[in-house]
């Protein structure tokens, strides 16, 4: 009985390690999977915040999750073959275990053989109902965390529908907001055309009526020979007189205009494309026509014009508004322009 005990004891084929082996390598992956997931989870909540950028990581997250819930379906699947194979494996066992039951009560071949097998299958039968027991606890603990990636992946669907919502009311109201700005906007430009009409208005009454000061499109224009003298950028007797009607003008206007209005007089600088010599007191026309703007300004505010009402800017002989290079083109080109704006 010992030697039958030790034969079969050497003929058990021991595959349990390898089928631990497999089992430990997967729950390794899961567990490195699950770890990935949890700070997958706490980076997205700190970056939430965000709109596009949020959507981009949820959608990459539920990704994950969906392929990590297919890893975890698919061992679920390799196990429950392992358990139907053993199952199988263990019916087989204990049918021969019963022929030879059977077989033995009968009186038919060794008893001694018939009692060896038996044994062999019975230890065999206790080591399968082990290992088909470890694999049903496997599976359970694998449905259980597949159970728990579908918790977790409907709250993030949940997430990120809020934030798609969340969204789309944000291009609403920015959408409404803009559309109430360009009203206003409208108005405002409204506002000003109308009070710009009344400063023309005003300027064609009390300047002089000369050929030399008109009015172009949205602009005053001063010829520069009625400012100041040829090459200078300090305003003539002439030039003071006429300015002076302007401020008083442009003072009356600006108790008219509201408050909210945020306007100014832009002063503009112009001059023909004769080049300067570079010997004089300016290099070129930039300087020339930007000292005599700077020069207009300065004057308005001795006459008690705001300062932060008023803007200089010189543009040379770059925005010529006759063409040619007639002595008539010229003279046209060389002026003082002021246009009632806002900043």
């Amino acid at each position: 009985m010992a030697l039958a005990r030790k034969g079969r004891t050497q003929r058990t084929i021991d595959y349990w390690p390898g089928f631990v082996d497999a089992l430990s390598t997967l729950l390794l992956s899961i567990m490195f999977l699950l770890t990935v997931f949890v700070l997958g989870q706490f980076l997205l909540s700190r970056e939430i915040s965000g709109k596009d950028e949020v959507l981009t990581r949820l959608n990459s997250q539920i990704n994950e999750l969906t392929q990590l819930l297919a890893l975890e379906k698919s061992g679920k699947q390799d196990l429950e073959d392992s358990l139907a194979n053993l199952q199988a494996s263990l019916s087989q066992s204990e049918g021969e275990r019963s022929r030879l039951q059977a077989l033995l009560d009968q009186g038919a071949g060794s008893t001694d053989v018939a009692n060896q097998k038996i044994g062999r299958l019975g230890s065999e039968l206790e080591n399968e109902r082990e290992i088909s027991a470890r694999a049903m606890s496997q599976i359970e603990l694998l449905n259980q965390q597949i159970a728990a990636l579908r918790n977790q992946i409907a709250a993030i669907e949940v997430a990120l529908q809020a934030s798609e919502a969340k969204d789309q009311a944000s291009q609403t109201k920015i959408a409404d907001l803009g559309r109430r700005l360009n009203v206003a906007l409208a108005q405002r430009v409204q506002e000003l055309n109308r009070y710009r009409s009344d400063f023309f208005g005003r300027l064609r009454e009390i300047l002089s009526d000369r050929e030399n000061i008109r009015i172009v499109g949205d602009r005053f224009v001063f010829q520069s020979e009625v400012l100041f003298p040829s090459g200078g950028n300090e305003l003539n007797p002439e030039g003071q007189a006429e300015m002076g009607k302007l401020a008083s003008a442009l003072l009356d206007l600006a108790k008219e205009i509201p408050a909210e209005i945020n306007w100014v007089l832009r002063v503009d600088g112009h001059t023909d494309n004769v080049q300067l010599s570079g010997t004089g007191r300016y290099a070129d026309n930039w300087e020339l026509s930007s000292a005599r703007a700077t020069s207009v300004v300065k004057f308005l505010i001795s006459k008690g014009v705001p300062a932060d009402r008023l803007v200089a800017a010189g543009f040379g002989e770059y925005q010529p508004i006759a063409p040619g290079e007639t002595p008539e083109a010229r003279a046209q080109n060389r002026r003082i322009e002021l246009k009632l704006t806002e900043k």
